[in-house]
């Protein structure tokens, strides 16, 4: 889950803008809910991203908006469609690659040294579901020539709209293009409608991962058992320094003795005090 860049084409129409105080209370609930941070940069920005939600509840301004949103009626159910309109999710198909060879080409052939235990991976932002796709088909092409392992993939979300998306598998073609040729015949199903330029994950690969919603900010992650593979790419550096700590303390938490922990090649953990080593670049095991 990640902020993107402001939309070119949704600005608020002159004349209807957030005040400058609901700003700061839409600012406060979104970091203290999500944890990300809404300066007053970002203001244009948030107003065109209202802009649906206000044509949705029926109200005439985006200050109608707000005074809707934080009724005490509203608040609860309208904050996941506020959390979904604030946040957007870049992601793709072998996203980082260098991630993935080193999973092929060390992680795998370690964690599977220890025997038949069944391989746990999270992806913890996991957006449309490109991310958990690919950590799915490196694991499963490798354990295919070795009668091994089995695994289950955990794809954790706060937006419920990507969760949709990610839960059906269906993407337009080119975005699989990232897909290496091979790997893209195994896993990848084109439309059966020569119309529809789109394509659809096999459902042998889609029955081994699991979509859930997740936020963040919560106290308690409700992941299971402790994990071989954590992908957590391209989330804390939306977060302060204080919010990095916490959430990377908790996902360092749930990984097993001698699991990895990704993260995004723009991120760094430097200077935090966790029991874990690096072992590439961005790429850490637990000790």
């Amino acid at each position: 889950m990640t902020l993107a860049a402001p939309l070119a084409q949704s600005l608020a129409p002159p004349g209807d803008r957030i005040s400058a105080q609901n700003f700061d209370k839409l600012a406060h609930y979104i970091y203290t809910y999500a944890g990300i941070k809404m300066p007053p940069s970002k203001r244009t920005m948030l107003e065109g991203r209202l802009r649906r939600r206000q044509r949705a509840v029926g109200v005439e301004s985006l200050d109608d908006y707000c005074a809707y949103f934080f009724a005490a009626n509203n608040i609860e159910r309208e904050g996941e469609y506020l959390i979904n309109a604030v946040t957007t999710n870049k992601t793709d198909f072998f996203r980082e690659p260098q991630h993935f060879e080193y999973l092929r080409q060390v992680a795998l052939p370690q964690l599977t040294a220890r025997g038949s235990q069944p391989l746990r991976a999270w992806s913890v932002a996991c957006s449309t579901g490109p991310e958990p796709y690919t950590i799915a088909m490196v694991i499963d092409d490798f354990a295919a020539g070795r009668f091994g392992p089995s695994y289950s993939i955990l794809a954790t979300d706060l937006d419920t709209d990507v969760l949709e998306i990610a839960r059906a598998g269906i993407y337009p073609a080119e975005i699989a293009e990232p897909i290496p040729p091979v790997l893209r015949r195994k896993y990848v199903m084109g439309s059966r409608d020569p119309a529809r330029s789109e394509v659809r994950i096999v459902p042998a690969l889609r029955r081994n991962i699991g979509f859930a919603r997740l936020n963040l900010m919560d106290d308690h992650y409700p992941v299971g058992e402790a994990m071989d593979l954590i992908f957590c790419r391209n989330v804390l550096i939306y977060f302060d320094r204080e919010t990095q700590l916490r959430v990377v303390s908790q996902i360092v938490d749930k990984l097993a003795p001698g699991g990895l922990l990704f993260l995004g090649h723009s991120e760094s953990i430097a200077g935090h005090d966790l029991p874990i080593v690096q072992v590439a670049n961005t790429i850490f095991k637990r000790s």
